[in-house]
């Protein structure tokens, strides 16, 4: 349980980054440093979680318990 949906919130933060960095960038031109540093971050923590979450939870912890 814990798996699927730490996977699915990487996920969601990874399509909020960059969806918001392609949207704001269309919409807006040129966004500020400070959301483009935000939707970046988005990316990257979203990234982590879907890779490391599944590992952790499905495949780390069962074994050692």
């Amino acid at each position: 349980m814990v798996t699927k949906y730490g996977f699915l919130l990487g996920l969601g933060l990874l399509v909020i980054g960059g969806g918001g960095e392609l949207l704001g960038h269309a919409l807006l031109g040129e966004l500020p440093a400070w959301e483009n540093a935000l939707f970046f971050d988005l990316e990257v923590v979203g990234t982590v979680l879907m890779l490391f979450v599944p590992f952790v939870f499905g495949i780390a912890l069962p074994l050692i318990e």
